[in-house]
């Protein structure tokens, strides 16, 4: 009867301290976000918004 606590209460202590640990982990890492110069779909974008532009001018 003890034994399953105590198996019980050493399952959860680990458990409990893989939590902390990856919750700890996850909060240091440092996220990075690329500049605007890098993006590749930002002159897409631009050619877009003047064409729709053009469309509006025609009508």
């Amino acid at each position: 009867m003890y034994t399953v606590l105590v198996v019980g209460i050493i399952i959860v202590i680990v458990v409990l301290l893989l939590a902390v640990t990856t919750t700890s982990k996850a909060y240091s890492y440092k996220h990075t976000v690329d500049s605007l110069e890098d993006n590749p779909y930002r002159d897409q974008e631009e050619n877009v918004n003047q064409t729709n532009k053009d469309n509006q001018d025609k009508r």
